[in-house]
């Protein structure tokens, strides 16, 4: 049963994508010659506008572009002109320290504010005023103190990771069945032993959650603090390719977030569905 509709929801997908890359084809397959154009705007987008043909790629265009990137992703060709998989390795070499540091504050953080109604009550008010700030508003000054572009991405990403993480962490903990922790004090289980054996497993499936919406967060913030820093990156790429007016690069440069980010979000889902269980 399970199978059957998983096959049909397939089969149903690639209707759809077909049906897309059709209409996408159709919206820009080249029409007569423009004699009446603007000047200035046939000398900003060239001869495929005003020779009849959409400034927007089709899909086959971003096919054989795309193509041409898989087949060199990693040559370098001087600070502009780097391949998608440098650009790439780059922005998930920033996320993943970003991510990771979020990961060694945010998870024994949470802990603590999920065990301690105490330590819940102070922290609560810092967390309420820090976490509505958006990421990006760190920037200017992460820029001006640490006085180095790329860590001060990777700054951005420990922030805009850090809120989820502590949040589902200190829930998941507190949520965790007064029964199951009073067994474990009859037993005389002490408190370090109590956290890894009892709390943790219980808490798990709600920090991994957490940990999920970080990620996915991460990866959306990386893109604008890549724009606002420059140099390497996705989301250098996707700047420099608008102001080269190359809109296949551009798509393509989409595209590839779109994947990056959905294995990002498939990985942690694997891992939150092995440490769920049935009660």
């Amino acid at each position: 049963m399970t199978s059957s509709l998983r096959f049909r929801a397939a089969v149903v997908s690639i209707v759809l994508f077909a049906a897309f890359l059709g209409i996408w084809h159709l919206a820009t397959r080249p029409t007569a010659a423009t004699t009446t154009m603007s000047p200035e705007y046939a000398k900003l987008m060239g001869l495929t506008a005003t020779q009849g043909k959409s400034a927007m790629p089709g899909p086959s265009d971003v096919g054989a572009k795309l193509w041409e990137h898989l087949r060199q992703p990693f040559y370098d060709n001087g600070p502009n002109d780097k391949g998608l998989g440098i650009q790439l390795g780059y922005s998930i070499a920033r996320v993943g320290l970003g991510y990771l540091l979020a990961v060694i504050v945010a998870i024994p953080l949470g802990f603590l504010i999920g065990m301690s109604p105490l330590i819940s009550r102070a922290i609560d008010p810092f967390i309420q005023i820090l976490k509505p700030i958006s990421p990006l508003a760190w920037m200017p000054l992460a820029l001006y103190t640490i006085k180095d572009s790329s860590i001060s991405a990777i700054f951005v990403i420990f922030i805009c990771s850090v809120w989820p993480m502590l949040l589902n962490t200190a829930f998941g903990v507190a949520a965790v069945r007064k029964e199951w922790i009073n067994v474990a004090r009859t037993l005389e289980v002490g408190t370090v032993r109590r956290a890894f054996t009892v709390i943790l497993p219980a808490a798990a499936p709600t920090i991994l959650t957490g940990m999920r919406i970080s990620i996915g967060i991460a990866w959306l913030v990386i893109v604008a603090a890549e724009m606002l820093v420059g140099g390497t990156g996705i989301g250098y790429f996707v700047w420099n390719e608008w102001n080269n007016l190359s809109i296949t690069n551009v798509i393509i440069a989409i595209l590839m977030i779109g994947i990056v980010g959905m294995l990002l979000d498939q990985i942690l889902a694997r891992f939150t569905r092995m440490v769920t269980f049935p009660e």
